[in-house]
């Protein structure tokens, strides 16, 4: 089983190395989830907190699981765009929601890698430095890059960016990124992981909770088109959205676990081939076996 034995350290993920994936193999797959957020539910309906439950998130993260373990081909690997459970660090639900998205996340196929990207209920809206140090020994690394077949994707920890107490933390992660970035000219692609949406619609609409603030997006969107990333992908939202600015794309995608507005709880599976990659958002109940028989953009891609 994989779940949460491999850890993301020194920012990289084990086995997931340049010298190991940074060739491009040809077309795969990948499974993209936000927000299993165990407990919400109950949080969203004012339960009191030594009340709530998580047993629905449970049962909706092992329908998931269970469907890349079955899927063909076999996905490279599973990412959850933040926002694992609901319970901030230090809170009274902390410790048992994340024992639990552990025990359900280690039966994930071995030779399907999970990645965790860190989200705003995993370190606090306002992010602390015992916040930050609770998820590192709980999650690994709150952010770090890995390849796959060629190409190199970054996750990147957008609380940081969100609330700016840590500015030091940020900064460091900033010089990070840019180093990375520095890859692209290698990379067969370069993709973007992060919980909060750098925008939901549109590059410049109004901020608010669900997007980066102003002055932040403007200046992530500018490192990130000029290194020539076209896909940024993200949760946080509780619903299917995104847009593009120029030739990148911002896919936000709707929970695994509560969703909160029209769209059903779900997954993105994402194609990666040689000069695109592509997605499709499926609901939990309507998740392919095989993705070689999935009518669109997956198919053809494999037949």
């Amino acid at each position: 089983m994989a779940g949460l034995r491999r850890k993301p350290r020194a920012r990289r993920y084990p086995a997931l190395s340049q010298e190991e994936e940074g060739k491009w193999k040809g077309p795969f797959v990948f499974i993209l989830g936000a927000d299993t957020q165990f407990g919400l539910k109950d949080s969203y309906s004012g339960i009191a907190e030594h009340e709530r439950t998580w047993k629905d998130e449970i049962d909706w993260a092992k329908v998931a699981v269970k469907a890349a373990n079955e899927m063909r081909p076999k996905p490279r690997f599973f990412v959850v765009c933040g926002d694992m459970i609901d319970a901030f660090p230090g809170t009274r639900n902390y410790d048992e929601q994340y024992r639990d998205f552990k025990t359900v996340f280690d039966e994930l196929d071995n030779e399907i890698p999970l990645i965790c990207v860190c989200g705003n209920h995993d370190i606090g809206n306002q992010p602390t430095v015992e916040g930050i140090s609770k998820y590192r020994n709980s999650y690994g690394d709150d952010y770090y890059s890995f390849w796959v077949g060629g190409v190199l994707f970054i996750t990147v920890n957008s609380q940081y960016y969100y609330n700016s107490s840590l500015k030091s933390l940020r900064d460091v992660q900033d010089t990070w990124l840019d180093k990375q970035l520095e890859l692209a000219a290698i990379a067969k692609h370069v993709v973007i992981f992060q919980h909060i949406p750098l925008f939901v619609k549109h590059a410049d609409e109004d901020e608010h909770y669900g997007n980066f603030p102003t002055e932040e997006r403007s200046k992530m969107l500018k490192k990130l088109k000029n290194a020539g990333v076209r896909y940024v992908f993200a949760g946080h939202y509780h619903r299917n959205a995104g847009g593009f600015h120029g030739n990148l794309e911002m896919i936000v995608t709707s929970a695994i676990g509560f969703p909160l507005g029209d769209d059903e709880n779900g997954i993105r599976i994402v194609t990666v081939m040689e000069e695109k990659i592509t997605h499709e958002f499926v609901s939990l109940n309507e998740i392919p076996k095989s993705v070689e028989d999935w009518e669109g953009c997956i198919r053809t891609c494999y037949c």
